[in-house]
């Protein structure tokens, strides 16, 4: 049995903290996409700890957490973390394994994804510029490098074919920063990601299917920043939503039971693209002070606006979300209004469906006003607990997107998560 937990928005909903507090219900947490552009944050005791590779169950007892072949993986981001984790005393050898089907994230791949940023000028589409695009460009192409070919003999060779291929490409955008000091580190962490256990991760996780065990697959990033169904071309490489952990695990759909979508409580986005309830005034900046919005891999500020429900019924939709948890909610907190969009106009007529081209179409949100809470929540520990007026606001999304919002994160901390009655 497979359940998923995925976002639902531009990324950022807080999914590592979601995926911390319902990892201890299984026995395997495997991740299925994206690579070091992710963040997932999480708090253990007092400490602030953002992941980017490994899944977000790895502090939890007992619980494997598996590195899926979807996933594009960085050596040196994925040794600098186990040590972090290696800190609070985890032993990686026992509860962390690497598919060898993952593809390699080089240092060329880096250095690619730079150069070509920077060579679209004002049209730059946000990249984190940690070598995501490139990777999953020579995945395609039939040219990348996994994590099985680092315990061949010949890997070395492997290598420098696909680097000077890679150096044809960097001349032509002229690119002249050295990356020699990027590869000394690359090869160390090689030698660091050998002694880890890489496993044939389809086996590995359908047998465990079968012997009986829970996996909870996660999510990295948002599905409208999904390769197909996003807000091209500003969207990630990979498949965010709920179809890429077929692909991203080898695993059969009918695995699958319930998807568990995660959404804040209102919107945010990292980076360039359309974003139609976008806040460019003091309300946005407000939701980016309070919400504390800054990139947890990049330290980016992040867009900020009202909750789209447009966007999030199409969500819903294209994963088949069972159940939604909602973030954030008190951050919402001091608002005497909120507002909520309920539809698109586009050439003057309203429409509730998510258009093919954004950025060129540029749909104006309806919105719905909503009368805010302008009350503490965070100290609530019940649904009985929380203001009517944020009971009201829930119910109302609830309604219209036809899934039920089951749980509320009222605040970082671990326990603070509120079931809904």
């Amino acid at each position: 049995m497979v359940d998923v937990i995925l976002g639902l928005q531009w990324g950022d909903e807080g999914k590592g903290k979601i995926v911390d507090f319902f990892a201890k219900e299984y026995d395997i947490v495997a991740r299925f996409q994206g690579g070091p552009n992710a963040g997932h944050t999480l708090y253990v005791g007092d400490r602030k700890v953002v992941l980017h590779q490994i899944p977000s169950g790895v502090f939890h007892d007992g619980v494997i957490n598996l590195i899926g072949n979807g996933v594009v993986l960085d050596p040196v981001v994925l040794k600098r973390e186990c040590d972090t984790v290696a800190s609070f005393g985890i032993d990686l050898k026992k509860n962390l394994f690497i598919s060898e089907r993952t593809h390699l994230i080089l240092p060329t791949h880096r250095a690619l994804d730079k150069a070509a940023e920077l060579s679209k000028g004002n049209q730059k589409i946000g990249s984190t510029l940690k070598g995501i695009g490139p990777t999953y460009m020579d995945k395609t192409g039939r040219n990348g490098l996994r994590v099985g070919d680092v315990l061949d003999k010949n890997f070395t060779t492997s290598y420098i074919k696909l680097r000077l291929k890679h150096q044809r490409l960097l001349d032509n955008y002229n690119f002249q920063e050295d990356i020699s000091a990027w590869e000394e580190e690359f090869f160390e962490a090689l030698e660091f990601l050998k002694k880890l256990n890489i496993v044939n991760g389809e086996y590995f996780i359908n047998n465990a299917i079968r012997s009986g065990k829970k996996v909870l697959a996660e999510g990295a990033q948002g599905s409208m920043l999904d390769i197909d169904f996003g807000t091209f071309p500003y969207v990630t490489s990979s498949s965010t939503i709920s179809a890429g952990v077929c692909s991203g695990l080898g695993i059969a759909p009918q695995q699958i039971r319930d998807v568990i979508g995660v959404t804040k409580a209102y919107c945010t986005r990292v980076g360039s693209g359309p974003f139609p309830t976008e806040l460019t005034d003091e309300t946005g900046e407000e939701l980016r002070k309070i919400g504390n919005e800054f990139g947890a891999t990049t330290g980016r500020p992040r867009r900020c606006g009202w909750i789209d429900l447009v966007a999030l019924q199409f969500a819903c939709m294209i994963n088949g979300v069972t159940r939604i948890v909602m973030t954030k909610a008190d951050v919402l907190d001091s608002f005497k209004e909120l507002k909520v969009c309920t539809a698109y106009k586009l050439d003057g007529k309203e429409t509730k469906e998510i258009p093919f081209q954004m950025d060129r179409q540029r749909p104006e949100p309806v919105y719905l006003p909503f009368d805010g809470w302008n009350k503490a929540s965070s100290a609530a520990n019940s649904y009985a607990d929380l203001p009517e007026t944020m009971k009201s606001y829930v119910q109302f999304i609830n309604q219209y997107l036809g899934v039920s919002v089951q749980y509320i994160s009222n605040g970082p901390g671990r326990e603070q998560i509120i079931q809904v009655k």
